[in-house]
């Protein structure tokens, strides 16, 4: 078992890559723009939206079911009269293409209906109200499922062919694609875990290994021809829309459903769009049979005024040489934080088993590093299908321990000269190239190989007033900063140190946004969030000992996680300084929306863990206070720390209606 000592227990006051996923991202919407409007977007559609509502099963009125996925016909029809009374246009796929075409102006607010898996229930219930009103809508098929292969545990029936020439003959229905026999998980890691088959690289037992690039893009590019000739073969009409099982997608996916001649696709993002989006379109998933009150809060704020509640679980606490130990482990945790009713945890993906921060190895498959176990991708999944969370993986942005050559370390002025840098964290400097490619590289094999929600960068991403002190880190601000090449300059005054300052604090945030983006290549509903010192925020002029700012912060990540650890930094009044942290963020528009202010369970001077009576007194401080997100640091399932009975009472999210 790791100890709970870990890197906390330092105050933070003691404290070129190829852009291939870009530009392959910039070629495909180029593309898809000159197959949809002949390459150029007229001036009148750049502002234009629209979203999509998503829908699967409509049962029964006043029936209920323990499908998440049903919406009932009287709870459907009341959706369809919401839109109606507050002046929503329901539009279809050709609208969508000729309005990006500049051929006609989509009427505002726009909305198109999408429904998935092809059950009867679409021809019996919708396809009436569909005439009936003169309305449009998007059906996906599952090729197999109507070629006899439907699995045991789709229990409902499904439309046929003669119900489908029907319908789309109607001019009403758009036939889209929803895989041909890739709507079901394929094996995913050693442990057994199923996944999304068009975003997940089949594992080998035999071999111990996963699917190569070749043979996964192999395998895509079959399933897209496949699926488009089947549906051609029993309509006359080769689908034009790929809507992705699961909701899950990646761009080479995309790229392949373009080859296959459907370069319209839809997600489960939540979210509106623009022509821009049409490669992969959001829709709003309508779950759990919403009554009306809901519906209209979805639809008008797409879900995105929901506050946060985060548990930061060490998968070092769950590791055990013993695979059995191991899951006996992982079982606790889920059932954990499932009655804890939370909805994010943020999951350590990298092994530092003496606590200091670095990564001495990881918890995935990679090309550079020692893998600990191959278990975030089965502790991630565990999470969220058990749990019912989003997960995001903890990584180091720099704190790389794998002995690679000295010159790509950052280096501190000491004595005189460019040293080794003295800080507990080893920091590959973001000013090599070799090093952000090294780096970029362990975040693709992230991507690649697991199923997770966001990207948390840990707080080693830091330089002080004396780093990166290299020759070649200096030249490089001198050249592209137009700085000074010499540190005693750079070090003069508080003017010359702040400028270095800001200028190595937006290196490191457009670092982890290209980080981001490769991993979006394969995970593209990512969100992202970081660590931040509270120092920098209460003292703004105390980014030059960090490179740190809570502005700049703001800008580049969907998220800030705010160390609000007043043990940790030793304050002498915990409440008054948590109530100036508070009060600090309120100061920064969208300060509250964007920061989770992450609470301590164990307090690193001494050792101990936190008692229960301060840990609720400090987070009903921060609520009072405003704060909107909240999460706290460890999560300890084996001393149930802090008490799970008291974190269902104070911390877990409210029913959602």
């Amino acid at each position: 078992m790791t100890p709970l000592y870990r890197h906390h227990s330092f105050s933070a006051v003691q404290l070129s890559v190829i852009n291939f996923p870009n530009n392959l991202k910039k070629l495909a919407y180029f593309c898809l723009f000159l197959c949809l409007v002949g390459g150029v977007l007229p001036a009148q559609a750049a502002n234009t939206r629209f979203m999509v509502l998503n829908y699967h099963d409509i049962t029964e009125r006043n029936v209920e079911t323990d499908n998440a996925t049903d919406v009932s016909e009287d709870h459907f029809e009341e959706q369809l009269a919401w839109l109606k009374q507050h002046a929503y246009h329901v539009v279809s796929v050709q609208q969508l293409v000729d309005a990006a075409a500049g051929n006609i102006e989509l009427p505002q607010p726009a909305v198109v209906l999408s429904f998935d898996d092809g059950y009867a229930s679409f021809y019996t219930k919708v396809f009436p109200l569909l005439k009936k009103y003169h309305l449009s809508a998007t059906l996906a098929l599952v090729g197999s499922w109507l070629d006899g292969q439907k699995p045991a545990d789709v229990r409902q029936d499904l439309v046929n062919w003669a119900q489908v020439n029907e319908m789309q003959q109607s001019g009403l229905v758009e036939i889209a694609s929803h895989s041909f026999s890739a709507h079901q998980g394929i094996l995913a890691n050693p442990q057994g875990n199923t996944q999304a088959a068009f975003v997940t690289r089949l594992y080998d037992p035999k071999t111990h290994t996963y699917e190569t690039d070749s043979a996964y893009l192999q395998r895509l590019q079959a399933e897209m021809q496949q699926s488009s000739t089947f549906i051609f073969q029993h309509t006359g009409v080769r689908p034009r829309v790929m809507v992705w099982p699961y909701g899950e997608y990646n761009q080479w996916a995309i790229t392949a459903a373009k080859a296959a001649g459907m370069p319209i696709t839809m997600s489960l993002i939540d979210g509106d769009n623009s022509f821009a989006d049409v490669s992969a379109i959001r829709r709003l998933f309508l779950m759990d049979n919403p009554n009306i009150k809901a519906f209209a809060s979805i639809v008008t704020k797409f879900r995105g005024d929901r506050p946060l509640r985060v548990a930061h679980v060490d998968l070092d606490y769950l590791y055990d040489p013993d695979p059995i130990q191991t899951e006996r482990n992982l079982d606790q945790a889920v059932k954990r934080i499932k009655e804890m009713h939370i909805d994010t945890v943020y999951l350590q993906a990298y092994a530092d088993p003496d606590g200091d921060g670095n990564a001495d190895a990881l918890y995935f498959s990679n090309r550079h590093l020692p893998m600990q176990a191959d278990l975030f991708n089965r502790v991630a999944w565990q999470f969220k299908r058990i749990s019912g969370v989003r997960v995001y993986a903890w990584m180091p942005i720099l704190a790389y321990q794998n002995h690679l050559p000295e010159a790509w370390y950052i280096k501190e002025w000491r004595a005189g000269k460019a040293q080794k840098s003295s800080h507990i964290y080893t920091r590959l400097s973001p000013f090599v190239p070799e090093a952000r490619q090294y780096i970029t590289e362990v975040y693709e094999d992230l991507a690649k190989n697991c199923n997770f929600d966001g990207l948390l960068f840990h707080d080693d991403g830091i330089m002080s007033d004396f780093e990166d002190a290299a020759p070649a880190s200096l030249q490089f601000g001198h050249e592209v900063w137009g700085i000074s090449a010499q540190f005693e300059q750079l070090n003069a005054t508080p003017e010359t140190r702040m400028t270095w300052a800001k200028h190595k604090t937006e290196l490191i945030n457009q670092f982890t946004d290209e980080l981001a983006n490769r991993v979006r290549f394969y995970r593209p509903g990512l969100k992202t969030a970081r660590n931040f010192y509270t120092l920098p925020l209460l003292n703004p002029s105390s980014e030059e000992w960090f490179a740190q700012s809570f502005a700049s912060f703001l800008k580049h990540y969907d998220y800030v996680a705010i160390e609000a650890m007043p043990f940790m930094e030793e304050a002498k009044e915990p409440l008054l300084w948590l109530k100036e942290v508070v009060a600090a963020v309120k100061k920064y528009p969208q300060g509250l929306d964007k920061t989770v202010f992450e609470l301590q369970s164990v307090d690193w001077r001494s050792q101990q863990a936190l008692p229960m009576s301060v840990f609720l007194e400090q987070l009903a401080v921060i609520e009072k206070s405003g704060a909107k997100h909240i999460g706290y640091y460890p999560d300890n399932v084996f001393t149930d720390q802090p008490r799970l009975e008291d974190l269902k009472k104070h911390f877990s999210l409210p029913e959602l209606p």
